[in-house]
């Protein structure tokens, strides 16, 4: 195996390397780095590289491959981390002048486990200012390109970590998601991502999105992203909200038999969202993947739900980040991101009366998406309603402009982040530019299990790991 083969393999087939000692943890983190040493400048995923510390990391699990000791499943197998996550003694600067060279003195829970779990952290992430926006540009790091098409978007706001998956920046990218911010990666970027069912990984500290945020892997093949969430989820004391029940065992389960038909909605539009046609055409010929190849049988429907989604995310969007970051203004204005300080503007436009008035309708808006689910197992949709565009736009040019809301052009994330679903986005094609376009994945509430098991049948009909962004070969 080749350096950029080693550079894009599985967690999987790195384990089978060490256990036969064909690779060391050095040889492979020293190949990556390389690699992220080439490509950096280029792409920009990261917004702090930690190659000594991940260099140190390596050889103390090739020493205890070497001395037979605990192995143990991620042991000296590579992970970054977007820069929301807190490592204690690192920066954490969301992406923001105002939080530059801040170093908590702690280590999220999450992030423990994977250490825990013997994975290499290789540094931290881009993202945009506090993750506001889906598009992977900010004032403190520049913009994050897209690997298949230099100055486009690549998502946000873990666009960091969507690029270094699809880059052969290694295996496993950890990412948040409030909005679709795992999702949009993955479809823009061409790769897995999952937003588990919310409280499933715990969070600390705590996210003041009233319930919003959830935490998840963004990998090359659900196998990887099945066995980062077994490690990453579970109860914790630190998040109140951290559900109680210890993970499925989600690498040997995954390709379990359904104990029953599976009932399978699609919905092209949640009967409101504009949808850019070749996206439609592409995720219209994945659903007849299930039907034609899988055997499934998919009815296409329209939530009554959906069209009450647009309402409650402009409210709540503004709303939050205005509660946040409202007092950061007066001192830090004009090294803000415009639209995040014209969306933060909104926001404090709200009365706490308006607030609390609007969050019956988002948990009413949230047991209707329950109640539907009741009649269905899984519900697919696009993933984002556009495919990649320029990174200094907020929205595309054919597309209705706005001075902070990108939210029209990802109708279908924000749902299942009030609602706290279980969502994948799984690489489903490409356009005839060769820009990758992710399918929706969206099951019950606690079914993380069956979203990973419907999106590996998928993966197994139509595979895209092989696809590599063709101008980041090895030659380049």
């Amino acid at each position: 195996m080749n350096a950029e083969d080693l550079c894009f393999a599985s967690a999987a087939e790195l384990t089978r390397l060490y256990q036969s000692r064909a690779l060391s943890p050095v040889e492979l983190v020293q190949a990556i780095l390389e690699r992220i040493e080439r490509l950096e400048p280029r792409l920009n995923a990261f917004a702090r590289l930690t190659p000594e510390m991940a260099l140190d990391q390596a050889r103390k699990a090739e020493r205890a491959l070497m001395n037979g000791e605990a192995f143990g499943p991620l042991h000296g197998v590579p992970v970054t981390i977007k820069d929301h996550e807190a490592i204690a003694g690192l920066p954490t600067e969301f992406g923001s002048f105002t939080s530059k060279g801040k170093t908590p003195d702690f280590t999220t829970p999450m992030i423990t486990r994977l250490r825990d779990a013997g994975a290499i952290i290789l540094g931290k992430t881009t993202t945009p200012e506090f993750g506001w926006k889906g598009v992977s540009e900010g004032p403190l790091t520049g913009t994050t390109h897209n690997p298949w098409k230099h100055g486009y978007n690549a998502g946000a706001s873990s666009s960091g970590a969507g690029v270094g998956a699809a880059a052969g920046y290694g295996p496993l990218h950890q990412g948040g998601d409030g909005a679709g911010s795992i999702r949009m990666p993955a479809h823009f970027c061409g790769v897995f991502g999952l937003k588990p069912t919310y409280g499933r990984v715990p969070i600390y500290p705590p996210s003041t999105g009233d319930n919003t945020l959830h935490l998840g892997p963004i990998t090359r093949s659900v196998a990887d992203a099945s066995l980062m969430l077994k490690v990453m989820a579970g109860p914790h004391p630190w998040d109140q909200t951290s559900l109680e029940s210890l993970p499925a065992d989600y690498p040997s389960r995954l390709h379990d038999t359904p104990p029953r038909p599976l009932r399978i909605a699609f919905s092209p539009d949640l009967g409101h969202a504009r949808v850019d046609p070749e996206v439609a055409e592409l995720v219209s010929s994945a659903v007849k993947v299930f039907e034609a190849e899988l055997g499934l049988t998919v009815e296409e429907i329209t939530p009554a739900w959906g069209p009450h989604g647009p309402e409650l995310a402009r409210f709540f969007w503004p709303a939050h980040f205005a509660a946040r970051h409202a007092s950061l203004l007066p001192e830090w204005e004009a090294k803000m991101d415009r639209g995040f300080v014209t969306c933060i503007r909104a926001g404090m436009n709200y009365t706490l009366a308006e607030y609390q008035s609007m969050r019956p309708k988002k948990y009413a808006y949230a047991v209707d998406i329950h109640r539907f689910f009741e009649d269905w197992d899984f519900l697919v949709t696009p993933s984002v309603s556009v495919a990649a565009f320029p990174a200094d736009r907020l929205q595309p040019a054919h597309w209705p402009q706005h001075p902070w809301d990108w939210l029209s052009w990802a109708e279908f994330s924000y749902p299942f982040n009030l609602s706290g679903n279980p969502a994948a986005s799984i690489p489903c094609g490409f356009t005839r530019d060769g820009l990758p376009v992710g399918l929706q994945v969206v099951g019950r509430r606690f079914d993380d299990l069956g979203v990973l098991q419907l999106a590996s049948r998928f993966e197994t009909a139509r595979p895209w790991a092989q696809h590599r962004p063709p101008h980041l070969h090895a030659t380049s």
